[in-house]
């Protein structure tokens, strides 16, 4: 700690436990306090508590982290600082004057940036028309100066050293820059602010790395960034502060070098979290999935999966990794029945299920966790009763020849809601309703549920906080060690690391390195197999014939 560090502890706190101004030092605090969401109240029209009473402020030149378990309030938080919310009760002040932000449009124009998790760019327009989009300079004051737009575009790239043509089409563009540009396009609006939401949960290491650079070049210009991750070593790597919320309340801002990630942990969810599993060896069984030369082509005929082959059997997990847009969400819709325009063979427990609808692959007790919660996994209209046994209405168990088993069906429900730790008022409560990880819970409950014996996981633990990943985790192992096939496809390096007994890296449709000792590949490695900087020319473990 510096000797400024320490007068500051001497001065009075504030709300959030941070020294606040002594007599006559106003100019102090407008020159370091850039932002302060003072007393935040939120209740939602269905009587959920989103915030109460919650502080938080930021310092001009800070990477300030906002962690919490999904559901804690912190994206409510930060809509009602980006003005998609409006508060009941409290106050907030920028540089020292009390504002009202009543708008997106309004939260730029006071130079307050958000950087969503789901890219918001056009992917069919260039970097450059993406940047200056709604803003664009025009010729004649009709027309848009496309000229003027790359010329705009390649000055604010330059101003803050981010190396991207920006005449390159979006789609056509890697991930890591797209994430740039979202950047980019915030900066161009004059942001000071900038909220990042979850920011590397699609990034290679190397891709990570290179956006830290830029994050730290950001904040040492006097930018302020709010950094929501659930990644907890990223957290202590790269920021100053952390906020930390739980059950919408605030539990304290703390300096990131003097709390342990355990610490942080047990702040977020009230109780000790297990970031590491003791898993016991695998012991497979049988072949329960067979891939044979599958290629898969997307809507515009873009070849996504390349003559892939490949075995799972029950009592394994086959981790794979890769940047996003490398042919996983083809392969598992192929593999899953929502895509029938495939060459290949796919066998499910020795039937091929080239003929097989949906309901006839369920049959064959494959259970499915999407990718994207919202469009594929859940019904945001239904309530959490509808959509947990949205696959199970046929059950005997559930159904009798004429009506469905009401009273059951509801005891089941509430049984679920306890085991898989839903926070909601009821199962009559709509899941559009629940936070992200709380909508994730009911579909890993559901698909969980009905008994199993191959697990098809894509992203299952994608925004969930420490505590519900913890849990889905463990529910992983112990379906492996019940002699359960599990495919996890996942973007969280750890998670692949952690869980995975064999693990494959795809790369433009094929798997270009597979492995079968996971402990001894290290990240930095994994992250060029997914950048194409390296490729296996014969990969060991991966069909067994």
């Amino acid at each position: 700690m510096n000797s400024n560090d320490k007068k500051d502890l001497e001065r009075p706190q504030n709300a959030c436990g941070r020294p606040g101004p002594e007599r006559g030092e106003v100019a102090w605090l407008e020159h370091k306090i850039v932002l302060q969401m003072n007393h935040i109240m939120k209740i939602y029209s269905n009587g959920v508590v989103a915030n109460e009473d919650v502080s938080i402020e930021l310092n001009k030149g800070e990477i300030h982290a906002l962690l919490g378990e999904n559901g804690a309030g912190k994206s409510t938080l930060m809509k009602v600082l980006f003005g998609i919310e409006s508060p009941d009760e409290g106050q907030i002040l920028l540089n020292g004057q009390e504002t009202v932000i009543r708008s997106p449009q309004d939260a730029i124009s006071k130079g307050i940036g958000m950087v969503h998790q789901h890219f918001m760019l056009v992917p069919s327009l260039t970097v450059a028309e993406n940047i200056i989009l709604g803003v664009e300079p025009k010729k004649g004051g009709l027309f848009i100066d496309m000229d003027k737009a790359v010329q705009e575009a390649e000055k604010i790239a330059g101003k803050y050293n981010f190396d991207i043509d920006v005449r390159a089409k979006v789609e056509e563009i890697p991930v890591g820059i797209k994430q740039k540009v979202e950047i980019l396009k915030a900066l161009y609006r004059g942001a000071d602010i900038l909220i990042l939401d979850e920011p590397t949960a699609v990034l290679t290491p190397q891709e990570t790395d290179e956006l830290f650079v830029q994050l730290e070049k950001l904040r040492d210009n006097g930018h302020t960034l709010i950094f929501i991750s659930h990644k907890l070593d990223e957290i202590k790597r790269i920021c100053d502060r952390a906020t930390i919320m739980r059950s919408g309340r605030s539990m304290g801002t703390y300096e990131v070098e003097d709390i342990s990630t355990e610490e942080m942990s047990r702040l977020m969810v009230g109780r000790e979290v297990i970031l590491t599993f003791d898993k016991k060896p695998a012991e497979p069984s049988a072949v329960y999935m067979k891939v044979r030369n599958l290629s898969v082509r997307n809507g515009q005929g873009v070849l996504k999966v390349d003559d892939l082959s490949f075995d799972l059997r029950g009592g394994e997990i086959l981790g794979i990794a890769g940047v996003e847009g490398n042919g996983q969400s083809e392969l598992i819709d192929s593999l899953t029945g929502l895509n029938k325009s495939y060459r290949g063979n796919i066998w499910m427990k020795d039937t091929d299920i080239e003929k097989c609808s949906i309901k006839d692959i369920r049959e064959l007790k494959v259970a499915h966790i999407p990718e994207d919660r919202m469009t594929s996994g859940c019904a945001g209209n239904l309530n959490i009763l509808e959509n947990l046994f949205s696959n199970q209405y046929t059950d005997p168990a559930y159904s009798g020849k004429m009506l469905l088993k009401t009273k059951k069906i509801q005891e089941r429900s509430a049984e679920l809601i306890k085991e898989y730790l839903v926070k909601c008022k009821s199962f009559r409560q709509n899941v559009g309703m629940l936070s992200g990880g709380n909508i994730q819970k009911v579909i890993v409950a559901r698909e969980f549920s009905t008994g199993p014996d191959i697990i098809i996981a894509n992203q299952p633990t994608r925004g969930v906080d420490v505590g519900a990943a913890e849990f889905i985790r463990k529910r992983l192992l112990q379906f492996r060690d019940a002699g359960c096939a599990v495919l996890l496809v996942s973007a969280d390096l750890n998670e692949v690391f952690s869980l995975s007994d064999r693990l494959a890296v795809m790369y433009k449709g094929k798997f270009s390195g597979m492995f079968t000792d996971v402990a001894a590949v290290t990240e930095e490695e994994l992250g060029q197999y997914m950048l194409g900087l390296k490729h296996q020319e014969e990969q060991e473990g991966v069909i067994y014939e």
